[in-house]
C-alpha cells in the first residue's frame, strides 16, 4: 500500500487534533513540521492545506453534503476531515485533480474502513465532475439572504457575519462587509516589533510596517533567523497589538517613577513592549496573569530586560480592591472571542458561539471596573480586545462607565494618529477599531480612558 504524501498526512493530523482535542493549529503545526524536517516547499504545502481547510471548512461542508447527498453530521468525523482537505485542493488550490483524489483516498485508508475509502473516492469523483464556479453557484443558491450568502461564500458562521455587519453599519462602512470577511481568509504576513532601546527597526532585515513606528513586516523566511528575535530583543507581534500598547505608553510624556500595570498580560507580547517603553521613560511596569502557565510565558518574554518587571498571578477582577488608586497607566487587554484574529486562528470561527460573547462580557466588565479602581486620579487606561464585536467593545465600556463618574473617554483616534507613521483610516469616534481588510492588522479595539482627580464611585 502506498503511503500518503507527508505534507498531507501532517495537515490531516493537525486538522483532526483541532477537532478531537481542541488543539490550536498555529501551535501544533510548527511542532509537527519541526519534527518531520520537511523541505521548505513541503512545509509550505502542509501549512496551506491546514490553514486553508480550517478557514473554508463551512463552505466545503456544504459542497460535501451536496456531493454525498447526506448531511455532514452523518459522515464519520475523520473521513469528513479527509474530504475537507481534498475539497481545499480541488476547489481552492492548483492541485491536479487526480493527485488530490488519489492522495485523499490513501489518507482515507489510514483513518477509515474499506467502505469509507470507497465513499471518499465516490464523493470526490462527484465533486470533480463539476467546476468550481458551478459549485459556488449551487452553494449560494441555498442562502436565504445576501448576508447569509456572504457567510456561505467566505466560510464564516452567520452570527459572526452579522456581528461584523453591525459594527460596520455603525461606522458607516456597511459596504466593506465582504472585504472584511474575505480578509479573514488571507494568511497574514509576519509582523515584528523591535523593542525600543533593545533593538531597532533598521537592525531587522524586513520591510518597515505601515503604521507602527517600532514594527517591520517579514515577507518570507523564519523569524528565528533574525538575531534580535532569538535574543528576545524583538518579538513576533501583530502591528495592531503594537499600536494598542503604544497608544497607552505614548499618549502623553512619561514622568519618571510612574507605576504601570498590564492587568491581563499573558502571553507577554504587549507586556514586553510596555516594559521597554517604561524602562526608557523611567516608569515601572508590573505584569499580572492569573493562569500560571501563561504567567511563565510573561516572565520569559520579560527576561530580556536587566531587571525584569514583577509578574503577579492574581485574579485581575480583584486587583482594584487589593491595590486601589495605585497605578498611573493600566492596560486591560481583556480575554475575548478573538474574532479580530480569525485570519491567524482559523479554527476559532467554528469553536466560538454567541453564548461565549455573553460569558466573556461579564468578565470583561469586571476586569475594566477593577482596573478603574486601581487607577490613580489623573491616570490613563487602555481597554483593548482583539475583537470587533460590539458586545465586547463599546458595550463593555459604556456599561462600566455608567458607574464610573470620574472616568472620561479620550480621543483615542487623535492619540493614535499622533503615534503612527501614516494616517489611519478611522471613522469619527472616541475609540479605534482596526480591521484586517482596512489596516492590515488584527481587528483590535482600543479605547483610552482618563481618570479625573476624584474618587471611584460604586453603587
Amino acid at each position: 500500500m502506498s503511503q500518503p504524501q507527508p505534507a498531507r498526512r501532517i495537515a490531516l493530523d493537525v486538522i483532526m487534533a483541532v477537532r478531537d482535542s481542541d488543539a490550536y493549529a498555529n501551535l501544533l503545526l510548527p511542532v509537527r513540521l519541526g519534527r518531520a524536517k520537511l523541505s521548505e516547499a513541503d512545509a509550505g504545502l502542509a501549512t496551506e492545506l491546514t490553514y486553508g481547510t480550517l478557514r473554508m471548512q463551512g463552505y466545503y461542508d456544504r459542497v460535501i453534503a451536496m456531493a454525498a447527498n447526506r448531511s455532514t453530521d452523518k459522515i464519520d468525523p475523520a473521513v469528513l476531515d479527509v474530504l475537507r482537505l481534498a475539497c481545499h485542493q480541488l476547489l481552492s488550490m492548483r492541485v491536479a485533480q487526480h493527485a488530490a483524489v488519489d492522495e485523499s483516498v490513501e489518507l482515507a485508508k489510514t483513518v477509515g474502513s474499506n467502505s469509507a475509502v470507497g465513499f471518499v473516492n465516490g464523493v470526490l469523483r462527484t465533486i470533480t465532475r463539476t467546476d468550481t464556479d458551478t459549485w459556488r453557484e449551487r452553494v449560494m443558491a441555498e442562502a436565504g439572504s445576501g448576508e447569509e450568502a456572504l457567510a456561505f461564500e467566505y466560510s464564516h458562521p452567520l452570527w459572526v457575519t452579522r456581528a461584523f455587519r453591525q459594527v460596520l453599519v455603525a461606522e458607516g462602512r456597511e459596504a466593506e462587509l465582504e472585504s472584511a470577511l474575505a480578509a479573514d481568509n488571507v494568511a497574514p504576513r509576519v509582523s515584528i516589533a523591535a523593542l525600543p532601546h533593545e533593538s531597532t527597526v533598521d537592525e531587522l532585515d524586513a520591510y518597515p510596517a505601515a503604521f507602527s513606528p517600532v514594527g517591520v513586516i517579514l515577507d518570507h523566511g523564519d523569524p528565528l533567523n533574525l538575531a534580535a528575535i532569538r535574543e528576545g530583543r524583538a518579538r513576533v507581534q501583530d502591528e495592531g497589538s503594537q499600536l494598542a500598547a503604544l497608544s497607552l505608553s505614548r499618549a502623553r510624556p512619561i514622568r519618571a517613577g510612574e507605576q504601570w500595570l498590564d492587568l491581563c498580560a499573558g502571553p507577554g507580547g504587549k507586556a514586553a513592549l510596555l516594559a521597554a517603553e517604561a524602562r526608557a521613560g523611567g516608569a515601572i511596569l508590573t505584569a499580572n496573569e492569573l493562569v500560571p502557565a501563561r504567567a511563565e510565558l510573561v516572565r520569559k518574554a520579560l527576561a530580556v530586560f536587566p531587571s525584569p518587571p514583577e509578574v503577579w498571578e492574581l485574579d485581575g477582577t480583584e486587583v482594584g480592591a487589593l491595590y486601589p488608586a495605585s497605578f498611573d497607566r493600566i492596560l486591560v487587554d481583556a480575554p475575548c472571542t478573538g474574532l479580530g484574529a480569525l485570519r491567524r486562528r482559523p479554527e476559532a470561527r467554528w469553536r466560538k458561539q454567541p453564548s461565549d460573547v455573553a460569558g466573556l462580557g461579564n468578565l470583561q466588565a469586571k476586569l475594566l471596573a477593577s482596573a478603574i479602581a486601581a487607577l490613580k486620579p489623573g491616570g490613563l487606561l487602555a481597554y483593548v480586545t482583539c475583537s470587533p464585536h460590539a458586545a465586547e467593545t463599546k458595550a463593555i465600556v459604556t456599561s462600566v462607565l455608567r458607574r464610573a463618574v470620574d472616568i472620561e473617554r479620550m480621543d483615542t483616534p487623535a492619540v493614535l494618529q499622533s503615534i503612527v507613521k501614516e494616517p489611519l483610516d478611522l471613522p469619527d469616534a472616541t475609540h479605534v477599531q482596526l480591521w484586517p481588510h482596512r489596516h492590515g492588522t488584527d481587528g483590535m479595539f482600543i479605547q483610552l480612558l482618563s481618570k479625573a482627580q476624584v474618587e471611584w464611585v460604586t453603587g
